[in-house]
């Protein structure tokens, strides 16, 4: 959740320690569990969860990446996930999303792609399966 690694030495009692994390109630999820920081794990239930883009990113109307997650794995496809205002800055954004989501939903085959339209570049996710 923090993008963090968690140590499997640590005791699971330590906030830095390893928690399973029930992603998803929707049984037709690939994978509905991951492991957390049991810090954040049980942060988790008190504020919603959502994964920060980095503030060097300049990404104008960012997707919420785990609902971008959820339907990518659910349905497979593309998804515009953000509007940059340069090439570069799309690129940037759309390197770091193939890197976090490799992270964040292991096993889901996802491709990034810069689209260039009405003066702007678009940052578009998509998987392997339609």
């Amino acid at each position: 959740m923090c993008d963090e690694p968690v140590d499997l030495d640590k005791s699971v009692n330590d906030p830095q320690g390893p928690s399973v994390d029930s992603r998803t109630a929707d049984r037709k999820a690939k994978i509905a569990e991951r492991l957390a920081h049991r810090a954040c794990n049980s942060r988790k239930g008190a504020v919603k969860v959502a994964i920060a883009w980095p503030e060097r990113l300049y990404v104008v109307e960012p997707a919420p990446l785990l609902a971008v997650a959820a339907r990518l794995e659910r349905k497979g496809g593309r998804e515009i996930v953000g509007r940059c205002p340069t090439a570069r800055d799309a690129r940037e954004a759309a390197d770091w999303l193939v890197d976090r989501f490799s992270r964040l939903v292991p096993g889901l085959p996802v491709t990034a792609d810069v689209e260039a339209g009405g003066g702007q570049f678009l940052v578009v996710l998509t998987t392997g399966r339609r």
